[in-house]
């Protein structure tokens, strides 16, 4: 029977192995971040700094990865979280994790630390340790073209190799973003990881997968959301939804509403500056926006980059979000924590008088600055380091917006109090997509599930989380799961009274929920209408996978997840006090964050105490300690 293959390579010492996934953990555990969190609470020693050298980090693939579904050129990286000391995980799309794949790797396991510059490369099943002096100090951009064009490349930046703490790492134009991983890298000495081959993935079933497969690419390109929205505007769509909403941060999220946001809306841009659309391997959506720079094409920016350069430092200059989004790419930065940062930056000024430069509305030195901090020039090596511990030097704990230590989302959490629930729960910190995006059910999508009520929002987080992790241990860009809802709704529109009937029920859902996850694997069906990742992974694993057994191992996710941070002390579920305190409409108490009572609910549902799973938990799930 099949099992994934991975190898672990040592950069102290030089010395590369198998190292054999078992059978019962590919069951339990599939691949991406669900077998990678595994992996990580197996071979990673407690209370290590994240950048020391025995930290490991995990790069690996999902078992539909290069297999031709759609949506399936995701790829994980699993570590100790160099912002927040809890677990991290980043996504990444482009072509890389295929190449992986076709390279005869399913994961990469790499601890130590080279004394030298280094990259690593797998080649047809065989890996090396190769010299990349001549790669060091080349931006992201220049490193990928140094290196064969066929290749898949992972590589960090000038930002990763000064261990600036949100550094990220690039495939192509793609990133891996978020949590430090380019920091990771840089503190490793590891510049890059390249992968070529020209091996099959495995499919158990091929004729019937494939089968299904141009199944769902149909039913995909015909869904409202992923066949019309994202191909036309990407994900800057939301940009008007969410302002609509008054969702959009504005200010460091003073507010939720900008009257100019329109001059940086997904249409805008769509209308103004799109050359044409792009997209990931395998990919029926082609979301990518790509638009014109300095006389050459590049990627165009995505919504969180839109709403963090724009409306959160009231900024309206699209020409300039364009240009400081492939800054950031270059240069290896978190688009959402660098312009986060930069937003508590220019509240501290006028706050305390502390400056770093930044004002609000003024973009004209942005550019100069995101090189220095990628740099740690001078007063910038504190920027470097992102608004928690900005503010816990200066002050503005308030407004420094993040959860455990990551900057949050472009979603105004007091207009989408379930998103304000998943921030806070999220393991990784602030994070929209860990957190279980209940935005796109109250604040930007169609249905608008009383986004200012804490009703049925613990259930509706724990479901949406547990479904999401199952998405990206298969592999899949989690944008393929916005099939979930149903098509007829986008048709009707969110005024018609059976959209907004429905999004009633939704805050009614509460015990339904919990009885659906409750049933976990006896829930024996699949359809290509609710996570159609589940048929595809039985006909292309061999697994007996339906769809209650995937919400298991998201579910299984989730708490592996949970039980690496509180290992390493990270147990705290909160918020910032301008979200759960401050209305946003001053005097209406409806609009703060009701964690308090959200959270109770929330731990019920998991089986959590105090936010910790407990033994019975853990028992029912079949994870050891």
């Amino acid at each position: 029977m099949y099992t994934p293959r991975y190898a672990k390579i040592n950069l102290s010492t030089g010395e590369i192995a198998e190292h054999p996934i078992s059978r019962t953990y590919y069951e339990k555990y599939l691949g991406g971040k669900t077998l990678a969190a595994r992996l990580l609470l197996d071979l990673m020693p407690s209370g290590l700094d994240p950048l020391a050298p025995e930290a490991v980090v995990v790069v690996n693939t999902g078992p539909l990865n290069g297999t031709g579904a759609p949506c399936s050129s995701r790829f994980n990286l699993s570590f100790k979280n160099v912002l927040t000391g809890g677990v991290a995980s980043s996504n990444c799309g482009g072509s890389f994790g295929v190449m992986l794949k076709k390279a005869g790797f399913d994961g990469l396991i790499i601890t130590g630390a080279a004394e030298k510059p280094v990259r690593i490369e797998a080649l047809d099943g065989e890996l090396s340790i190769i010299d990349a002096a001549d790669l060091w100090g080349l931006d992201c951009e220049e490193t990928q073209e140094k290196l064969p064009k066929a290749y898949g490349k992972l590589v960090t930046g000038p930002a990763g190799e000064n261990l600036v703490r949100y550094a990220g790492l690039a495939s192509g134009e793609r990133m891996a973003g978020r949590c430090g991983p380019g920091a990771v890298f840089g503190a490793k000495k590891l510049k890059c990881v390249t992968a070529y081959g020209t091996a099959r993935p495995y499919v158990a079933q091929p004729e019937k997968y494939h089968k299904y497969v141009q199944e769902w690419v149909r039913f995909v390109k015909n869904h409202s959301m992923t066949g019309d929205a994202l191909p036309h505007y990407g994900s800057a769509g939301l940009v008007s939804k969410a302002n609509a909403s008054h969702a959009l941060p504005t200010l460091n999220f003073k507010y939720g509403h900008d009257d100019l946001a329109d001059t940086v809306s997904g249409e805008t841009l769509a209308e103004t500056r799109l050359t044409r659309n792009s997209g990931c391997v395998s990919c029926p959506i082609r979301c990518e926006r790509r638009v014109m720079l300095d006389g050459r094409e590049v990627k165009g920016p995505e919504y969180e980059t839109v709403g963090f350069f724009g409306p959160n430092i009231g900024a309206h200059d699209l020409d300039a979000i364009c240009r400081l989004n492939y800054v950031c790419d270059i240069l290896g930065l978190d688009t959402i924590s660098a312009a986060s940062t930069i937003a508590y930056a220019m509240e501290l000024y006028e706050d305390k008088g502390v400056d770093f430069g930044v004002r609000f509305g003024d973009v004209s030195n942005l550019e100069e600055i995101l090189r220095k901090t990628a740099l740690r020039e001078g007063i910038y090596d504190e920027l470097a380091n992102g608004s928690k511990w900005l503010s816990e030097k200066y002050g503005g704990e308030d407004y420094a917006i993040h959860a455990k230590g990551l900057e949050m989302a472009s979603y105004e959490p007091r207009r989408s109090v379930g998103m304000g629930l998943g921030y806070a729960t999220s393991n990784r910190g602030g994070c929209h997509l860990n957190g279980g995006y209940l935005a796109l059910l109250e604040s930007v999508g169609v249905l608008s599930v009383a986004p200012q009520k804490p009703r049925s929002k613990g259930e509706l987080a724990v479901f949406m989380q547990n479904a999401l992790e199952a998405v990206s241990a298969a592999g899949c860009c989690l944008f393929s799961a916005q099939t979930f809802v149903p098509d007829i709704f986008f048709k009707l529109g969110p005024h018609h009274w059976v959209t907004r009937l429905v999004g009633k029920i939704f805050t009614l859902a509460g015990p339904v929920l919990r009885l659906l996850m409750a049933a976990g694997p006896l829930l024996r069906l699949n359809t290509l209408y609710i996570l159609p990742h589940a048929q595809a992974l039985r006909l292309c694993t061999g697994l007996p996978v339906f769809t209650g057994a995937f919400l298991r191992v998201g579910e299984r996710s989730y708490n592996l997840e949970r039980l690496f941070s509180v290992r390493e002390g990270v147990t705290q579920d909160s918020l910032p006090g301008r979200v759960t305190r401050t209305p946003q409409v001053p005097g209406d108490p409806s609009t703060v964050v009701p964690l308090e009572k959200m959270l109770p609910v929330y731990y019920k549902t998991r089986g959590w105490k105090d936010g910790v799973p407990t033994k019975r938990t853990l028992k029912k799930l079949g994870i050891e300690s």
